[in-house]
């Protein structure tokens, strides 16, 4: 197949904005529409020089050739746009998290096995050479038996981004800070470590009440299936700016602890019998002006995406991962 993948995107905010610049560049792909439900003039957009529809409903009912349609709209909004888009014979892209239930998500799952159709999930940090590196680590069995895991996710998330007539900060489209901040981060966890219980969790609500539906805090603890306990401690109470973002993984034969930001640099590695290759640099952070996101890997994602449809790859991050992830958020906001 040398034809490009044609791709329309819906929702054109940050994280959609970021899809076309993606598409754009990709030799193999073609941007042929755009989709918002906010007036075009409003947007951004005017580089994209394609044609624009004020619903999902519109462009999919346009006539346009659509190969995969990006679904980059608020959370809540994620599995009935992804079921419409499948139902339409369309293969998706859905932004992370892939909805806000298990339940919801399994519908997507059902719906694309019903229609043929590919479902990918947006997880990019598992594109960073410190995650690469890690997974192999973990995988070949070096580290042993794994004692500890703890995740620490400190970041800044202000009025500066919670603003007023926003769907982020609300329950039915934001769905929690976990869901939108830190889903990538329970990502990393489950494709590292596997699946989790004993789940127990608290959780406080410092400096959002005022902007915020939930939570913006919470300690959680639990145990790994395969063996070995866990935490996740996470806050966007920090003032300012984002503070961290780590894991440090105590194991019978050696400790690690991959730090920075965004997961993106290796702060200490001490193993038995091993030295610790050279890793490629990470992609800086999204910059979003006045406050940061994850590591920017989503060229990856859009690369995977093309490979898979034309035959030439399995998919990175499958719908079944990310429904699991979806379901370990839900398990541990059941704590409430």
């Amino acid at each position: 197949m040398g034809e490009k993948i044609n791709f329309a995107i819906i929702g054109a905010g940050h994280i959609g904005k970021r899809h076309a610049e993606m598409i754009v560049q990709n030799t193999q792909a073609t941007l042929v529409a755009i989709a918002d439900i906010l007036p075009k003039e409003s947007l951004g957009i005017e580089n994209f020089d394609v044609p624009f529809f004020s619903s999902i409903t519109d462009l999919l009912s346009a006539g346009v050739a659509i190969d995969v349609v990006c679904i980059a709209t608020p959370n809540g909004l994620h599995a009935s746009q992804a079921i419409q888009a499948l139902q339409a014979g369309k293969h998706v892209v859905i932004e992370k998290p892939m909805a806000l239930t298990k339940e919801d998500s399994e519908q997507i799952i059902i719906t694309a096995q019903q229609v043929n159709k590919q479902v990918f999930c947006v997880m990019q940090n598992r594109y960073s050479p410190p995650s690469i590196w890690l997974k192999g680590l973990i995988d070949s069995g070096v580290l042993g038996e794994i004692f500890m895991v703890q995740i620490n996710c400190y970041w800044n998330r202000d009025d500066r981004y919670y603003k007023k007539e926003s769907w982020k900060g609300t329950a039915a489209l934001d769905g929690g800070t976990l869901f939108t901040q830190f889903s990538h981060f329970v990502d990393m966890m489950y494709w590292l470590f596997g699946d989790i219980q004993h789940v127990q969790a608290k959780f406080k609500d410092f400096a959002h009440a005022h902007s915020t539906a939930f939570e913006d805090s919470g300690f959680v603890n639990f145990d790994f299936v395969k063996g070995g306990m866990g935490s996740i401690n996470y806050s966007t109470a920090v003032w300012d700016k984002n503070l961290e973002s780590s894991l440090t993984i105590i194991a019978k034969n050696g400790t690690i602890k991959v730090g920075g930001q965004y997961m993106n640099t290796v702060d200490y590695c001490n193993v038995k019998d091993y030295t610790m290759p050279i890793l490629k640099e990470a992609n800086p952070a999204n910059d979003y002006g006045t406050y940061k996101g994850s590591a920017a890997n989503h060229n990856y994602v859009f690369e995977n995406v093309i490979d898979v449809i034309k035959g030439n790859a399995t998919i990175t991050t499958n719908a079944q991962e990310a429904m699991k992830v979806v379901e370990i958020i839900e398990r541990i906001y059941a704590c409430k």
